[in-house]
């Protein structure tokens, strides 16, 4: 059963710290995301997070795509 208590300021100010570096982010967002243990809303804010991460990544993708083929014709 997932943890379900309020998070304090000092648990999101740590949240936010560890997302703020990088390649950590990135595990640490899958860690909360795949946990059955974690804090519900510290897993939905993961989960919500990496959705964000894919969306950017497949936008920058389709971008550099499109300036690819601008420019090497």
């Amino acid at each position: 059963m997932k943890n379900q208590d309020t998070l304090s300021v000092g648990d999101w100010m740590i949240v936010l710290l560890l997302i703020s570096i990088p390649v950590v982010n990135i595990v640490m967002l899958f860690i909360w995301a795949l946990s059955s243990e974690a804090n519900e809303t510290k897993s939905n804010f993961a989960k919500a997070a990496l959705m964000w991460f894919v969306v950017i990544v497949i936008l920058w993708f389709v971008f550099f795509a499109s300036l690819a083929s601008i420019f090497y014709r």
